[in-house]
């Protein structure tokens, strides 16, 4: 089994224009893109686009400014949500990214909530993605709850470990809430990659991939991806393998990277 490999193209292609990024990412064996944010794109011409390259579009980040764990933030955020819904149906995507906290320019975590205790924050995002589940199953659209790294990239994330991810999606119960394991946040945050996609591989819905450290294309840092993937096809993962990486060099070099080395 070959698992289907999806580019991120807000970190990769970034040398072409928005519209050509899809066709370049089919050409070179891609067989699904993602990106971040849907507001700053135009949804009509990328579905097109998209659609012209025979590439799908696996999905965009569905939170922004508002957060899980702040109990005054629910109905801001489901409102929030289902907009991004709407905008994922309007380009033909599959799903949407949701995170504890809202972030900022550079994955910056705008809030840490010291004021907050953890149970309330626990509490808070078990009923709002409780909430969030209903949606995705009323929609017909899978939504991927994603813990960060909190040492180097979003310090201050309240979501930080695949047990805390997994059980809670487990306990909500439905098969549009799962989680997104992005090896890259999780080798630094706790390591044990192969032990980990061992025990919750089955409430994965999404992966991210880049090597640590430095958060570039397998081969650069410490993590053998070869072994992490060919143990997530032992496991019975059947998603999408999202290369959400910066080119140490560029596109094309990360790309030959990606293609040797996973």
């Amino acid at each position: 089994m070959s698992l289907t490999k999806c580019a991120c193209i807000d970190t990769l292609y970034t040398e072409l224009p928005w519209l050509e990024r899809f066709q370049a990412a089919k050409d070179d064996g891609f067989g699904a893109v993602e990106f971040w944010d849907w507001r700053s794109r135009n949804l009509d011409v990328t579905r097109k686009a998209a659609e012209g390259a025979g590439i799908v579009i696996s999905g965009f980040n569905g939170d922004a400014d508002y957060s899980l764990i702040d109990p005054t933030h629910k109905q801001a955020y489901l409102d929030y949500l289902k907009k991004s819904v709407a905008a994922a149906k309007q380009v033909g995507a599959r799903s949407v990214t949701i995170h504890s906290n809202a972030l900022g320019d550079g994955g910056v975590v705008v809030n840490h909530y010291d004021d907050l205790s953890d149970t309330v924050k626990l509490c808070s995002m078990y009923d709002m993605l409780a909430e969030c589940a209903n949606l995705a199953e009323k929609e017909e659209i899978n939504m991927n709850l994603e813990a960060l790294n909190i040492t180097t990239d979003h310090v201050g994330n309240f979501l930080k470990n695949t047990q805390m991810a997994a059980e809670i999606c487990e306990l909500i119960g439905s098969s549009r809430l799962k989680v997104l394991y992005d090896v890259y946040h999780m080798q630094l945050n706790e390591g044990s990659l192969c032990d980990t996609i061992s025990k919750y591989y089955g409430q994965f819905g999404h992966i991210h991939v880049a090597d640590a450290p430095g958060r570039h294309e397998p081969g650069t840092g410490e993590i053998q991806y070869k072994k992490v993937i060919r143990h997530l096809e032992e496991c019975g993962y059947k998603g999408y393998v999202g290369y959400e990486l910066f080119p140490l060099k560029d596109t094309k070099t990360a790309v030959k990277a990606i293609m040797e080395n996973t």
